[in-house]
């Protein structure tokens, strides 16, 4: 017997009315993590529901996501409520929707969370860092895809509002396990060459496709440049490490070149605007020499030159006079101090001067040879003073009371120089040496 031919339309109808009909999964609660997230114009919500193993499409009507108080992101961990149903046109079982709440952060959420805090900490997004963006580049460098919307939306976007610009592509890997060392690889690259700016970024895409410009390697990469860097990576409301670590972040691919390089248009009014302004400033310039060389032209000098002479010598002639007045009032002064002093008494009488210095020297000579002959004395006493002082202290006069001194070895012998019987001594009397030897000592 011949086996019965179906089409895939009966087999998806027939698969989606087992499914449909299986109670289980009329209404089922699911926990996982939220990955390509997008949210439609219409209020609907398309995602995947994923764990560590196995992901499920799930799509949130308007009339279900309008009670939604949060909105869902990538990476975010949720239960949702719905059922189990397949979609005919893909053959595909997908979850709809009625009911989403959170349930934790997700690990790439919390991996970025961390990183984020650590790298604001150490000060990579202080704005004290961030380079000025050039107004006017010569060579702009991009690090992206090589193929893709995003490097044809910045060559496009450039080459309209900026053709003088050169521009450099370092084909990078942008998605995947590789795409942040290959990245790190063309930051690198890139010092080589005399670039005035660098775009780095892809297009939009989920948490994960984007994932390597969240990646600590790729920061501390564009942080180290020294040429300013432009992120554009995603979509407007995507958020990377490498955006807040950037000199400057776009939205878009698109919005990159745009904040790369000036409009033409707008530079050549920039520049039409300068050159009437100088035109404007040079004619202003022009007319206000003119007016003070008309003046000067106009002035007293220039109409009648001999009218300086006139003032100079006016001045000198008045000078003259003050100078001549001084002088014949320094002369009498001059004078007046010489009549007084010739009619001075020293003058009249320069004996009396004479006779008044010798009596002041003669009382001074007085003075000094009695404060000579008293301070000899002094000095003979206090001499005197001394040699009897070290008279009665000398042992030699001890020695004439009958005392002697006696040595042993060169040494006096006190209580602390040891002799023995035997021993060579010397004994000093006030005028006798005497040579003798030890017979006995004793201990007192």
């Amino acid at each position: 017997m011949d086996k019965e031919i179906l089409t895939p339309t009966q087999i998806t109808r027939y698969l989606k009315y087992k499914v449909d009909n299986d109670t289980n999964l009329q209404s089922i609660c699911i926990r996982g993590e939220i990955s390509n997230f997008k949210a439609h114009t219409r209020g609907h919500f398309y995602f995947t529901l994923k764990d560590e193993l196995a992901r499920i499409n799930a799509i949130m009507f308007a009339s279900s996501a309008k009670n939604v108080k949060f909105i869902p992101t990538d990476g975010m961990k949720v239960v949702i409520t719905g059922k189990i149903s397949v979609y005919e046109q893909s053959g595909a079982f997908q979850i709809y929707v009625s009911s989403i709440e959170e349930d934790g952060i997700g690990n790439l959420y919390l991996e970025f969370e961390k990183l984020k805090k650590k790298l604001s900490e150490e000060g990579l997004f202080d704005e004290s860092h961030k380079k000025k963006i050039p107004r006017y580049p010569n060579t702009i460098g991009i690090i992206t895809a090589s193929t893709g919307a995003a490097i044809r939306d910045i060559l496009t976007t450039i080459k309209r509002r900026y053709p003088l610009v050169k521009t450099i592509l370092f084909p990078s890997l942008v998605q995947g396990e590789y795409a942040a060392e290959d990245i790190v690889k063309n930051i690198n690259l890139s010092k080589n060459y005399d670039l005035d700016l660098l775009i780095v970024g892809r297009g939009g895409g989920s948490i994960e496709d984007m994932w390597c410009f969240n990646e600590e390697i790729v920061a501390r990469a564009i942080y180290d440049l020294e040429v300013p860097v432009i992120s554009a990576v995603g979509h407007e409301i995507d958020f990377t490490i490498a955006d807040f670590v950037a000199d400057l972040r776009a939205p878009t691919p698109t919005a990159a070149a745009e904040l790369a390089v000036p409009d033409y248009k707008e530079v050549l009014n920039y520049i039409d605007t300068l050159k009437k302004r100088s035109f404007i400033n040079v004619n202003h310039k022009i007319k206000n020499l003119q007016d003070k060389l008309s003046k000067i032209k106009k002035s007293r000098i220039l109409l009648n030159p001999r009218n300086l002479y006139l003032d100079k010598e006016e001045k000198f002639s008045n000078t003259l006079d003050r100078l001549n007045i001084s002088i014949k009032h320094i002369l009498e002064i001059n004078n007046n101090k010489l009549s007084k002093l010739k009619s001075s008494f020293i003058f009249k009488n320069p004996m009396f001067l004479i006779d008044s210095k010798k009596s002041l020297y003669k009382e001074l000579k007085n003075n000094l040879i009695v404060s000579y002959k008293n301070y000899l004395n002094k000095l003979i006493n206090n001499y005197m003073l001394s040699v009897s002082k070290l008279d009665a202290l000398s042992p030699l006069k001890t020695l004439t009371r009958g005392y002697s001194i006696t040595r042993y070895a060169d040494n006096i012998i006190t209580s602390n120089i040891k002799v023995k019987k035997d021993d060579l001594i010397n004994i000093e009397l006030e005028k006798v040496l005497i040579d003798a030897k030890v017979i006995e000592v004793k201990e007192k």
